[in-house]
């Protein structure tokens, strides 16, 4: 079976089960501050596990995109060196919300491996939870006998521990005991040798699980207890890739269909082959680049198709990691040079175009985002290389042949150049590196980390029952509600209390438009409070109300029961977010008309000040393009279109109506499209906008610019903000006037003044050099020697550093064997430069930059910079004489 017959067999056997078949969620996590990426296929199920949503229907599968690089569940480091590790992988997965549970998980499970799938049944092993004092979790007593009665064997059920046996997700959240599915794929020799039971859970390569049933039974809290969720849920996950290899009858994942294919395009670009010893070995450099950069692929390019961009921040941080190790082993043990990663992804596009169809539909971005990323990254190896020459040189001067960890750290963190590759270069020098010392510098930095993103939150004190929460916000302002439940948080900005709602105005931070800020207000035990909320935020299905009223608990303690409330947003504020936000809509319409269908959103900004709106661009925004855009938003805006909102649209409906859909946002079954002008702008939207165009008032832009390859970002404003933007440009203008007494044609009259500035600027120019000339010509005329050298080492007077520098290489082209240290005082400040023949740098170990360095110390200053040539700076001007005298010491002795 191919690898797309084994996935649609999966999915068809669920569906003759009464399973709906849902689409994958993006790789990246939306509403759960508990994850970055979705690592695993319940993950967009977590609400309907804690009862604060419902599921479509009681049954569903799928196969699920999931990423595991960061957090508890971090395979990075050892994706390449084995045959099953994957940063990205499918998982398929069926669930059940309260319907069936463990006999029907179980009994299938069995059914599509041995049945559908005609894997061998003595070559599977089962395990099931042995139980847990500590957690006060018994032994799956009932799993157990549901097995045996199954397989009729007890010697193929194993009893698990926590670790193995146990799911949880994270920290906190939901979790159950579970019943792994392994699978023995060795040969039979070595089965002979050893049996499975033994080599189950051990790391071993071809004795892998291949299917997990976990029954969601419990709730994990911040404080380690357990609690009993409402219902009981199956949650099954499969790993796609290791079926594969399973049913197609292979030892690695990667000689299956779904890596191969890649595999022998970079075979092709390469010129190298891939196993030529077998394809299992991990000592086997281009073998291991083969596999990183066929895994890699997959992560970086879905998770751009997802709708996340390689960054410095975050998931963005994480996904650029990840594509810049692929292009370390390629650079390193493939030999390329030139960018490559970019070339695969049509390749992979092609292949999951019926699967995923988003990285298909956005093949042309995703391929140019890689190639700017790739050629990015070429250059910063290419300059760490040079970094590390020069560091090389430096310890070959204070004889060390051991590189410090704080430079290795430094070239790491601020040049963004591997570890390991620093490693691999210093042997091949006959250097070593202090891998102790990186540590600690890594240690100290991830300690620097953790205490900035410190965020502590207490479990959840629940007065009453959530079934979601119902948003008031579209149609009102203010509303009666009861508050249901609040936790109290310790953050690095001051401890925090947080609030639900069953029914809240306030708009939670989504799709780019910020959260609500305004009042709860509530009576209890005849005292009245009030809350100020600071923020609101979507956790999951749940609006999240932010005050900073953390001595509230106390009050909120009095009572076990819904406290009723009033709540009410910052009305003007909103007014001004929903002006930013529909002219966003507005403007994205107007930049497809004026650059082009291509243009599709990739990220927003709306709060009350500003919109900012990044999209899909492979150039420059003119000034005449902006403006065509900004006035067709305008005009917009000047006729005034009413709103057409239609909510609970389903999807089908709405892309037939044309609406604008966002890549990497899950949308339901039902949806809500905003419409200003069917034949202008239709998009869905979960935000808030104004009912007319005209409460816009006037739009704006404020700055253009780049975010990353093929990525634009404008910033507008709107309405107030606008016209005094407008108001102060006409005070500049007038202000202009005024200086130049009134000219009529201002851009001539400034033009003028600029070539007069310029001409000035060469007669000065000009002059300086005339006297750059006299200095040197009596400097030439002080050249002392110290054996075969030529020196000269003097104060002088010049107006600028470049002048000093200039200066220091004309005299140098009149000397041989030169050392020139020249000293000036510019505005007051000390400036030291020193030249050296780069023939005595190399027989004589002289070093310019570690001379000024240590030179600069007498002015009160520092500086650096390459062995024949570097400069210093310093503060104190009377110790200018002091640093040339030392200059000369370190130099001559």
């Amino acid at each position: 079976m191919t690898s797309h017959q084994i996935r649609k067999a999966f999915l068809d056997f669920f569906v003759s089960k009464g399973h709906l078949i849902v689409p994958s969620a993006p790789l990246v996590a939306k509403n759960d501050p508990t994850l970055m990426f979705n690592n695993s296929g319940m993950a967009q199920f977590k609400d309907f596990f804690l009862g604060n949503g419902t599921p479509p229907k009681s049954r569903i599968a799928d196969t699920q995109k999931c990423l595991r690089v960061s957090g508890k569940h971090n395979d990075l480091e050892e994706v390449g060196f084995d045959t099953y590790h994957h940063t990205m992988f499918e998982m398929l997965g069926n669930w059940s919300f309260g319907d069936y549970f463990k006999k029907e998980a179980l009994t299938w499970s069995w059914e599509l491996l041995t049945e559908v799938y005609k894997l061998p049944k003595d070559r599977i092993y089962v395990s099931v939870f042995q139980g847990d004092e500590k957690d006060g979790v018994p032994f799956d007593q009932e799993a157990f006998d549901i097995w045996k009665e199954i397989i009729g064997d007890e010697e193929r059920i194993i009893l698990g521990n926590k670790k193995d046996n146990f799911w949880e997700m994270g920290d906190i959240g939901p979790c159950g005991p579970c019943s792994e599915i392994h699978i023995d794929l060795r040969d039979q020799e070595e089965i002979d040798l050893i049996g499975g039971k033994e080599l189950v859970n051990n790391d071993h390569p071809q004795v892998v699980e291949i299917w997990n049933n976990v029954f969601m039974q419990f709730e994990r809290k911040a404080d380690g207890s357990l609690l009993t969720l409402p219902a009981k849920h199956v949650d099954t996950g499969m790993g796609f890739e290791r079926l594969c290899m399973a049913i197609q009858g292979k030892k690695s994942n990667y000689d299956t269909d779904i890596f191969q294919n890649t595999i022998s395009v970079i075979e092709e670009l390469s010129g190298k082959k891939y196993g030529i010893n077998g394809t299992l070995r991990s000592d086997n450099y281009v073998d291991v680049a083969m596999r990183v950069i066929s895994d890699h692929l997959r992560a970086v390019s879905f998770a751009i198709a997802d709708g996340q961009l390689p960054s410095n921040a975050k998931a963005g941080y994480v996904i650029r990691r990840i594509l810049r190790r692929a292009v370390r082993y390629g650079y390193s043990y493939l030999d390329f040079r030139e960018p490559f990663m970019c070339k695969l992804v049509p390749v992979l596009a092609a292949q999951f175009e019926y699967v995923f169809p988003e990285l298909h539909a956005q093949v042309d971005f995703v391929t140019k985002v890689v190639e700017e990323e790739e050629k990015t990254f070429l250059r910063t190896l290419e300059l760490g290389l040079k970094r590390l020459d020069h560091i090389f040189a430096d310890a070959k001067t204070i004889e060390t042949k051991t590189l410090d960890g704080n430079t290795v750290f430094e070239l790491s963190d601020t040049f963004g150049f591997p570890v390991d590759l620093t490693a691999l270069i210093a042997r091949e020098k006959g250097f070593s590196i202090d891998e102790e010392g990186f540590k600690s510098a890594l240690a100290e930095q991830k300690a620097r980390s953790r205490k900035d993103a410190t965020k502590e939150a207490a479990d959840w004190i629940e007065l009453g029952d959530v079934d979601g929460v119902e948003f008031l916000g579209y149609d009102f302002e203010e509303s009666p509600a009861q508050l249901m439940k609040y936790r109290s948080v310790k953050t690095k900005a001051g401890d925090e209390l947080h609030i639900v709602l069953d029914q809240t105005p306030f708009y939670a931070e989504m799709g780019g438009q910020v959260g609500d800020i305004g009042t709860i207000t509530f009576e209890l035990n005849e005292q009245n409070h009030t809350l100020h909320v600071i923020d609101t935020k979507k956790e999951n299905d749940l609006f999240v109300h932010i005050t900073k009223n953390s001595k509230m608990v106390d009050v909120l303690e009095q009572t076990q029961t819904p406290i009723n409330v009033f709540a009410k947003i910052d009305s003007e504020r909103r007014k001004d977010i929903e002006k930013n936000h529909t002219a966003t809509h507005l403007m994205l319409s107007a930049m497809r008309k004026v650059l082009g269908r291509h243009v599709v959103q990739r990220g927003s900004y709306q709060n009350d000040e500003v919109t900012r709106f990044d999209f899909s661009h492979f150039s420059k925004v003119t000034d005449e393009e902006l403006l065509q855009i900004e006035n067709i938003v305008n005009e917009k805006i000047r006729e005034n279109i009413a709103l057409d909102e239609k909510r609970n649209v389903p999807i089908a409906d709405a892309m037939n109506f044309g609406a604008t859909a966002t890549f990497g946002e899950k949308y339901g079954d039902f949806v809500r499209v905003i419409t200003y002008d069917p034949n202008f702008s239709v998009e869905l939207c979960g935000g808030t906008h104004v009912p007319y165009t005209g409460e816009i008032g006037l739009f704006k832009f404020t700055s253009e610019g780049s975010v990353s390859a093929g990525v634009r970002r404008v910033e507008a404003i709107t309405g107030k903000k606008a016209l005094e933007l407008m108001r102060k440009q006409g005070e500049t203008l007038d202000q202009i006037k005024g200086l130049l007494k009134g000219a009529i044609d201002l851009p001539k009259t400034i033009e003028a003044l600029i070539e007069e500035k310029n001409q000035l600027q060469r007669k000065i120019e000009s002059l300086e050099n005339e006297k750059l000339q006299v200095i040197k010509t009596e400097l030439l005329g002080k050249i002392q020697k110290n054996g075969d050298i030529m020196f000269i080492a003097e104060k002088v007077e010049v107006t600028s550093p470049d002048s000093l520098r200039q200066l220091a290489y004309d005299l140098k082209k009149h000397m041989e064997n030169a050392v020139v240290i020249l000293g000036t005082v510019i505005n007051q400040k000390p400036s030291l430069a020193v030249m050296i023949d780069e023939a005595l740098v190399a027989e004589k170990s002289l070093n310019a930059g570690n001379t000024v360095r240590e030179a600069a110390k007498a002015m009160k200053g520092g500086g650096g910079g390459q062995p024949h040539f570097a400069t210093a700076g310093g503060s104190d001007a009377e110790g200018l004489t002091n640093a040339i005298n030392k200059a000369k010491e370190l130099i001559f002795g």
